[in-house]
């Protein structure tokens, strides 16, 4: 049901990392983000990538624009009543911009967001070929942020990329220079191994977010494991994106062969479930609760 977004939703998120690793399934628009709601998830994570993917039918490189991340953050928010962290990739430009980003995401609702040290336009995090502006420039850019919220709870996440550029030790001592200007939280991307993990766990004294990507430099860890290394947030970005493609790419194979959805009507939801999901009878009733 639509309502206005959370109050401080910043601080029922730092609430919840307080109390366990908090699981925040990927969501790329506002029916995903119902469909991880009404499944239980506590928090979800608005992917740049599935927003850019789905929106632009686009690579992730920078080409979707702060009103288009913004405008799919609102709509998120407004339909799923728990906290939400967004990428807002390298804040869209330099410190001005930056600080526009901030207003903007927490306006739309979001319980935060995370800001990468890439050059724009960034690449995947999983990709090779990345480069990273320098520590002291990324720096002033999380300054920017921190000075531009509204809600001191609203969280705000430094993404490294510097494993793939400059080796782990360079990531953690950037990912304490970017605490020291006032990160909330550290998001060190593309960690190879579990022992990658547990080594940046040791280096840094701040909450961290792990991400749970497929097929990248990540190998496939488990939530518990992640608890285990002291990880306070594991984000899963693309998962239900890829599902979701496969079973599209296959519905429409076979409906242009077949001539016919006929053999395809066991793996849809069916209409009474479509309006169950997205709550039909209750809005109709609201509706006519207002009627003279």
């Amino acid at each position: 049901m639509l309502c206005p977004p959370l109050q401080s939703p910043g601080a029922r998120l730092r609430e919840l990392i307080k109390k366990d690793i908090v699981i925040l399934p990927g969501v790329f628009n506002a029916i995903s983000a119902v469909s991880a709601h009404k499944a239980g998830a506590q928090g979800l994570y608005l992917s740049g990538a599935g927003i850019t993917n789905a929106t632009l039918g686009v690579p992730d490189i920078a080409l979707a624009t702060l009103t288009e991340f913004a405008q799919v953050a609102t709509n998120v928010s407004q339909v799923a009543p728990i906290p939400v962290i967004s990428d807002a990739d390298t804040g869209f430009g330099e410190g001005l911009n930056t600080m526009r980003t901030v207003i903007e995401m927490e306006r739309a609702g979001l319980a935060g967001i995370h800001l990468e040290d890439q050059v724009s336009p960034k690449r995947c995090g999983h990709l090779d070929g990345k480069t990273v502006i320098t520590a002291s420039h990324m720096a002033g850019k999380i300054r920017a942020a921190v000075d531009s919220k509204r809600d001191p709870s609203f969280m705000i996440i430094a993404r490294t990329d510097a494993r793939g550029v400059e080796g782990i030790e360079s990531a953690i001592a950037r990912a304490n220079l970017y605490v020291d200007s006032g990160a909330d939280a550290i998001f060190p991307e593309g960690l190879q191994s579990e022992d990658e993990f547990e080594t940046f766990r040791k280096g840094v004294k701040a909450p961290l977010m792990a991400n749970m990507t497929e097929f990248g430099k990540t190998p496939i860890i488990s939530t518990a494991t992640f608890k285990e290394l002291g990880y306070e947030m594991v984000i899963y970005p693309m998962t239900a994106f890829r599902v979701m493609l496969k079973a599209i790419d296959d519905c429409y194979a076979e409906l242009l062969k077949a001539g016919t959805q006929g053999g395809m009507l066991d793996k849809m939801r069916t209409r009474a479930e479509l309006y169950d999901r997205i709550e039909y009878a209750e809005y109709e009733a609201k509706d006519k609760g207002w009627e003279a």
